[in-house]
């Protein structure tokens, strides 16, 4: 199947599955709704059922509950009702603080434009009602009956928008109870219909949606009843009336996203402006809900929620606008769950990683991808930026092979395969060569601090002695600026080590290398570097020639690459004469340590590889 009717499908697809999501809303929210409190009332359950049986601990656990939610909802209804008929006693208040809103705003340009505005719909609504006055006959009287709305089997009225919700109440509370009592039947079945012919991922992947759900729930609990607590002190510290009704609304209205905490300030607030005569209560409770909100967001929740969700912010953002649209207030309340079960099918299943790369909390590329992006973006600045973040959280020498070096494979692939041309290639090199200028002295500043800390993070300088002279190394790139650059960066990584290494300004024939390290008394030793996907062809005439023509030359070969560009010429370029293939910078540093502490006649051959 071509990939761009595969893509097509896959949207497609994605649009049905929306489509079913919200059609059927009316069939999905309470079985959401349940599977939420089947993961939260699980863990009890299952520690109930060993003293007392499986259907007692369902029931129990259901019938506290209910219970609980119906004595905290009471209780919540009867102080919202003694709220209500008491803030009739504060009117003068009410109408003192609407007044001075008024008066603040009397005289300027705002209210001149809203007198302008009402005295023009006053014209128009004059001339309006002068017309229909004129049209209709005198002669017509209407006469307005009032009529009786019909009830259904004689029930009253009122009731009829009570019954959608209590309906849907009774429905979830069925389905709780069944899924407690039957859910290794049903996770059977799941798993059955879903993972046949891949038990192991369906398994992995269920085992980490409840674990990931189930601790976002309780993470959420802690931070929403820390929250309601510290609310509920405050308030009563200010003298706020009923401040054990508001730390609970405000505790229960922190799971509702961005929205919830709104609300949670808002009611309070407002009573504050109906019962205290001036402004410097509600001050202190606008005050108490902001330093509460910045803790919260800032300290609470970064603790707490750490990696317990895996979702991006942004991507949460768009989810809980996406679920509000499709379910309306219950989606709103499920949306975090429902999310991160999303990002928990785009890491498992197949065809649905786009999901994961869109919302999980972890980067949608990897260091080295994102360095080689900014480097293909012409961004040097963020470029170094990451070089620097990495010197903070990884070892030093690890930053060329992990990094730097990727970059300039990457770069040579994708000319190779025709995704990039000659000159952004070029570009892509140079930005690295001046990059690795700057990162010697991060190197060095991150190893100086390293050193402080009491870390090793290189390797000991080889100590040759005093009337010792360092080991000559003679330097050979074998296809171009890409691998002259990387013979920089083991410059770099040998620096402090008695170790010269030679690098010629001008492109060399094999003939040249031959010559000079047979002229070059000192030099038995000669670095290639040679980055892969390039073939190694050349590299591999260059060793038979110098075999040949130096046998005792110690010859060490970099095939410096990320590993997914790794190849199978390592062997090869052994059997042609190589002393030593290294596929990483920091490995071919190594052998050439290990040449400079041994004696000067021994240095020839470290390890063959």
């Amino acid at each position: 199947m071509p990939r761009s009717l595969d893509r097509w499908l896959t949207f497609a697809g994605c649009v049905l599955v929306v489509a079913v999501l919200y059609w059927a809303q009316a069939v999905l929210v309470p079985i959401a709704m349940a599977m939420l409190l089947t993961f939260v009332l699980t863990p009890p359950v299952t520690s109930l059922q060993r003293w007392i049986g499986r259907v007692p601990a369902v029931l129990l656990v259901v019938l506290l509950l209910g219970a609980l939610l119906a004595a905290a909802g009471y209780g919540v209804a009867q102080q919202m009702s003694e709220l209500a008929s008491e803030l009739p006693r504060y009117r003068t208040n009410i109408r003192q603080k609407v007044a001075d809103v008024r008066n603040a705003g009397r005289g300027s340009s705002v209210e001149r434009i809203q007198e302008t505005v009402k005295e023009i719909q006053s014209e128009l609504e004059s001339a309006e009602k002068k017309e229909q006055a004129r049209r209709q006959s005198p002669s017509a009287p209407v006469v307005v009956e009032s009529q009786q709305v019909a009830t259904l089997w004689g029930f009253p009225s009122w009731l009829g928008p009570f019954v959608g919700p209590v309906s849907t109440a009774g429905l979830v509370i069925v389905l709780v109870i069944f899924m407690l009592l039957e859910r290794e039947e049903l996770r059977g079945r799941l798993i059955g219909l879903i993972g046949h012919g891949n038990l192991a991922v369906t398994t992995k992947a269920f085992d980490e949606a409840g674990r990931r759900v189930s601790r976002q729930l309780l993470m959420q609990a802690l931070a929403s009843g820390i929250y309601g607590s510290i609310a509920g002190i405050g308030l009563w510290v200010i003298g706020v009336p009923y401040p054990l009704l508001w730390a609970v609304l405000g505790a229960a209205l922190r799971f509702v996203p961005y929205l919830g905490p709104i609300a949670a300030a808002a009611a309070p607030l407002f009573v504050s402006l109906a019962v205290f005569p001036g402004w410097t209560q509600p001050l202190w409770v606008a005050a108490l809900f902001l330093v509460l909100e910045l803790f919260t967001n800032l300290v609470l929740e970064t603790v707490l929620y750490a990696g317990a969700a895996g979702v991006s912010q942004v991507a949460l953002l768009i989810a809980v606008a996406g679920w509000t649209w499709l379910w309306g207030a219950m989606g709103l309340l499920l949306s975090t769950p429902l999310t991160v079960c999303l990002v928990v099918l785009g890491k498992h299943v197949s065809g649905l990683e786009f999901l994961a790369t869109l919302i999980a909390d972890s980067p949608a590329l990897a260091p080295d991808m994102s360095y080689y992006q900014r480097l293909l973006a012409r961004d040097q600045s963020e470029a170094a930026d990451i070089l620097t973040r990495h010197f903070a959280t990884r070892s030093p020498d690890t930053v060329y092979d992990e990094l730097m070096l990727p970059a300039l494979s990457y770069a040579e692939r994708d000319r190779m395969e025709g995704r990039l041309s000659d000159e952004d290639e070029r570009l892509v090199m140079e930005q690295t060569r001046d990059l690795l200028a700057d990162t010697a002295g991060m190197r060095r500043s991150a190893l100086e601090a390293a050193a402080k800390n009491g870390g090793a993070a290189v390797p000991a300088v080889v100590d040759r002695g005093a009337a010792a002279q360092p080991l000559h190394v003679f330097a050979h790139a074998a296809n171009g600026t890409g691998d002259e650059v990387a013979l920089g960066m083991l410059a770099q990584l040998l620096e402090g080590q008695p170790i010269n290494i030679e690098m010629p300004s001008t492109r060399l024939l094999s003939s040249d290398v031959i010559r000079l390290m047979r002229d070059e008394a000192g030099s038995r030793v000669l670095c290639i570097a040679d980055l892969p996907p390039s073939p190694p062809s050349k590299t591999r005439y260059v060793l038979r020639r110098l075999r040949t023509a130096l046998p005792d030359v110690t010859i060490l070969v970099g095939r410096w690459s990320p590993p997914e560009l790794n190849d199978e010429e390592r062997q090869s370029l052994v059997d042609a004469g190589a002393t030593h293939v290294a596929t990483t910078v920091q490995e071919t540093r190594d052998q050439l340590l290990k040449l400079a502490a041994q004696p000067r006649g021994n240095a020839s051959a470290p390890d063959a590889a």
